[in-house]
């Protein structure tokens, strides 16, 4: 899964933009990613809230050009 966050971390800020903004690829991220950084309960949480994470993530991403709420 560590692999995943480079990946993620590697692409342009545009490209992660157009990820943040499409619901379905965004609520995906928000699970993978930080799955991947070993938050388990903030991907469990992100199942059920995804639409709080989503906007949240969105924002972020536009201000620090990558998720950032239980993200680091």
């Amino acid at each position: 899964m560590g692999e995943y966050v480079k990946t993620y971390d590697g692409l342009q800020w545009i490209i992660k933009l157009i990820l943040a903004i499409i619901p379905i690829t965004g609520w995906v991220n928000a699970i993978l990613y930080r799955l991947a950084k070993g938050h388990l309960i903030a991907g469990v949480l992100c199942i059920f809230f995804g639409w709080i994470f989503w906007v949240i993530d969105l924002i972020t991403v536009i201000l620090n050009g990558k998720p950032v709420l239980f993200a680091d």
